[in-house]
């Protein structure tokens, strides 16, 4: 098992910037392909982004296409999710989650690692 904790959230106004970050112990991090994840009040839990293990391929909700941007560094045991141009709908707990795996998933079931999550409020 990887150890995943979040760090990065915060109030921020619409329009604003973030940057998430998520620290690995426990195992080879780059054996695990990452991801973030996020869950609004009342809402399910959905996709945000993902890199292959490598970090050479990524991908990204519809809704944060442009800007987000998902990053890892490898010998530091990091993942990253720069977020850009808040929206008020972009208020959610953002989660990170490990795959021991090489390539990408956007479904959070293949993945059985995972942060406690860090609340991001974007006001309007």
């Amino acid at each position: 098992q990887v150890q995943l904790v979040e760090s990065g959230g915060g109030l921020v106004q619409a329009g604003g910037s973030l940057r998430l970050s998520c620290a690995a112990s426990g195992r080879t991090f780059s054996n695990y392909a990452m991801g973030w994840f996020r869950q609004a009040p009342g809402k399910e839990r959905e996709f945000v982004a993902a890199s292959s293990r490598g970090g050479g391929s990524t991908a990204y909700v519809d809704s944060v296409k442009g800007r987000f941007t998902i990053s890892r560094d490898n010998p530091k045991n990091s993942v990253y999710l720069q977020m850009n141009s808040l929206k008020p709908e972009d208020t959610a707990v953002y989660y990170c989650a490990a795959a021991r795996r090489v390539t990408l998933t956007t479904t959070a079931s293949e993945y059985n690692n995972w942060g406690q999550g860090t609340q991001v409020t974007v006001s309007s």
